[in-house]
């Protein structure tokens, strides 16, 4: 069944407000941009075929390598390069990435998406149910996981990122074998980190945009040639573009086209770009996961409160919190001394858990708070759509949290160059001051967009700071240690 109907819901009533201006020449450096890039788009079954190949190599020949000597080359150690590799550089890079080329990971490299739409060639092709099209869908594939990364020890363990990565490609590719008509439902609805993606390629400077916008609003349709079903000719927003180029002919007078514009200048107008709330929870709810699976492996209070939840379990009788678990759902490897209880599984899935309630609930409050005092203060539309636009103020310090946080192998590395530890911790400190500072001016510039006067603005935004600072504060550790 194909459909057109209207986009998730969010603020509708913005769609129709005209769209940011964007400048000569970023409209010029994008055609160059397409002149280039366009006729190389031909190649692009051969690239995802080989990185197809490539991810096989990484998340499958770990397995049957062969021990080596302690102090082995890296170039000789494929479990450790392996691991480099997708800790080291990809995880940091394809985040950092969206910032100068939007979701261009997604349309132009990704073997997973690329397998999804190979696999929908030669499946029956069914109507994508409502389940999956349900925009909770990829917030709860997040969660699973992240949070089953964590149990496994998917950086430490090759049978981990097998499983991990491995089950992720094989859900991607029964998800497009089975829904959809030449299109990517899993990309658009179930990818565990396309939606964070998506949130995030709202600060880059890269935009698709028709050369002709209709009235109406972002849309959703699978008719058309967009893999990931945006109504092109309605298209406001950069969260579901993955940049394959397939919308893209620089000769058409129609169409879409490429253009260059200020990172951050979308969110600036968010109102203008199909604010989602949907999206806001997420950016909350994932950041509390992600610095939740941080915290617990540096944190000591972490293990005094295994440590008493044993003690409980030993005087309660509960002894099956005592017992190791199946492989699949926490790390049991007697050689390598790592054999997780499920006490562990129960502490650490509870402590990632608490993480994303009590972020939820600072970023959430902080936020209905800037929200209050900008309608009390003037600010147009009412405090349910002031919320959801100024949830937006937060994806620079979160983004880039992420990225200081969980890309700790691209940095350790960095220490052995001559930048050295002290450097490695200025470049760190820079990066989240960088986000601090980003943020700030995006809930100024959100702030203005709503109709504030400069000290209405100054009052709105003091909550939107202090919510920016408790980012940080709870990723200290992995910027400056304990």
């Amino acid at each position: 069944m194909t459909m057109t109907t209207k986009a998730d819901a969010g603020c509708s009533q913005s769609c129709s407000c005209p769209q940011p201006e964007i400048s000569g020449w970023g409209r010029r450096a994008g055609s160059r941009i397409e002149s280039v890039l366009v006729p190389l788009t031909r190649w692009l079954p051969v690239l995802h075929g080989l990185m197809f190949v490539a991810f096989l190599v990484l998340i499958v020949g770990p397995l049957f390598a062969p021990p080596v000597p302690p102090q082995t080359s890296l170039w000789r150690d494929l479990p450790s390069l392996s691991n480099y590799l997708l800790w080291g550089l990809w995880f940091p890079l394809v985040f950092l990435s969206v910032i100068a080329t939007g979701r261009s990971w997604c349309g132009l490299f990704c073997p997973m998406g690329a397998a999804a739409e190979w696999g929908n060639r030669f499946g029956p092709q069914w109507a994508i149910p409502g389940w999956l099209r349900w925009q909770g869908t990829p917030v709860v594939s997040f969660l699973i996981i992240t949070i089953l990364g964590q149990t496994v020890g998917v950086r430490d363990h090759p049978e981990a990122v097998a499983e991990i990565f491995g089950g992720t490609m094989v859900a991607a590719i029964l998800c497009g074998f089975l829904f959809g008509r030449r299109k990517r439902a899993w990309c658009r609805h179930a990818c565990p980190i396309g939606l964070l993606l998506g949130v995030f390629s709202r600060l880059g400077a890269v935009q698709f945009s028709p050369r002709t916008l209709l009235p109406g609003g972002e849309g959703y349709s699978e008719k058309g040639v967009c893999p990931t079903m945006i109504d092109l000719a309605r298209k406001t927003e950069s969260r579901h573009c993955i940049e394959c180029f397939r919308c893209v002919t620089p000769t058409a007078r129609g169409g879409v086209h490429l253009e260059l514009r200020r990172p951050g200048l979308e969110i600036e107008a968010i109102r203008q770009h199909h604010a989602n709330p949907w999206e806001v929870w997420f950016l909350f709810i994932g950041t509390g996961v992600a610095l939740g699976g941080f915290l617990w492996l540096v944190l000591p209070q972490f293990q005094d409160w295994r440590q008493s939840l044993g003690e409980r379990a030993v005087d309660f009788g509960w002894s099956g919190l005592l017992d190791s678990g199946p492989w699949w759902l926490m790390s049991v490897h007697p050689g390598r001394n790592e054999v997780f209880l499920w006490l562990d599984f129960v502490m650490i899935v509870g402590f990632m858990v608490g993480c994303a309630v009590l972020t939820v609930a600072v970023l959430g409050g902080l936020t209905a708070l800037s929200a209050l005092v900008a309608a009390r203060c003037g600010g147009d539309g009412g405090f349910r759509r002031g919320f959801v636009e100024l949830g937006y103020q937060y994806a620079p310090v979160a983004m880039v949290s992420l990225v200081v946080g969980l890309g700790g192998k691209l940095f350790d590395s960095l220490t052995a160059t001559p930048i050295g530890p002290g450097g490695v911790q200025a470049i760190k400190g820079a990066l989240f001051a960088a986000g601090l500072v980003w943020s700030i001016r995006l809930g100024e510039r959100i702030l203005a967009a709503q109709g504030l006067v400069p000290a209405g603005r100054s009052l709105a935004l003091l909550p939107g700071i202090v919510g920016s600072l408790a980012v940080g504060v709870g990723w200290w550790p992995a910027i400056f240690g304990l």
